[in-house]
């Protein structure tokens, strides 16, 4: 079982980037910021003709998984860290859903970044970098779970960096590694890339779940609810969803 690592097999994004060649990335629109190389990259990079070509988007589109390379099944999760029902998914569902399905091999758990205001300002495309960069010392999904936690206390905050650098102060990491990290624009093309790929499925809110297995098309379930993620797995397990 893999823990928080990065990309490992890809085997979910491949689920989800055939849907995207189904409903076609079209014109999305967006305003990127240029490169902030040499300080922290505060919201979306440009990523130099992703929105193009989807092969190159898949390749930068990188979640952060837990479980089995190999399970059959796989949850893909596009979450905000300012969003309510996203904490929720995170501390009530979430462990349920690792208990219950990851940690017994029927499913992989894959996390994408999906910010939904990439205003500076709000701060959750820093948010989604600061997990990452705490996913370098194997703490994201610690630092994910924190995130959630002080929802109200950094989202009200006027100084997102220093409100950022004290929860990993918080958690014991290791303060130089961290800061460097994040007063830098790492992690900002990973974040950018899955903010993006959530643009071209038209997800409209947070959190997205969708669950499906290799050569089938994914479903995109109706709610985040543990029963219903259950259901879908166990569906696919069985043959009756047609996935």
């Amino acid at each position: 079982m893999s823990d928080g690592k990065a990309g490992g097999n890809l085997r979910g994004f491949y689920i989800v980037f055939a849907a995207v060649a189904l409903i076609g990335i079209g014109a999305l629109g967006f305003n990127l910021a240029s490169r902030a190389m040499g300080s922290a990259a505060m919201q979306p990079v440009d990523l130099e003709g992703a929105r193009e070509d989807m092969r190159l988007l898949r390749d930068l589109a990188v979640p952060v998984s837990v479980g089995d390379e190999d399970a059959p099944v796989t949850i893909i999760v596009f979450g905000d860290y300012l969003f309510n029902h996203c904490a929720t998914f995170s501390l009530r569902h979430r462990p349920q859903v690792l208990r219950e399905l990851v940690e017994t091999g029927k499913a992989r758990l894959e996390f994408y970044d999906f910010v939904l205001d990439t205003r500076p300002e709000v701060g959750t495309f820093l948010a989604a970098r600061a997990a990452r960069c705490a996913g370098d010392q194997g703490r994201f999904w610690d630092y994910h779970d924190h995130l959630y936690r002080n929802q109200i206390t950094w989202g009200l905050d006027s100084d997102k960096l220093g409100m950022f650098q004290d929860f990993a102060d918080e958690l014991g990491l290791d303060r130089g590694e961290f800061r460097g990290c994040l007063n830098s624009d790492r992690f900002a093309q990973e974040v950018t890339a899955n903010w993006e790929l959530a643009q071209a499925l038209r997800l409209g809110g947070t959190p997205a779940v969708l669950v499906g297995a290799e050569g089938g098309m994914p479903l995109n379930l109706p709610d985040f609810y543990f029963p219903t993620i259950q259901q879908a797995v166990d569906g696919i397990l069985d043959g009756s969803s047609g996935n």
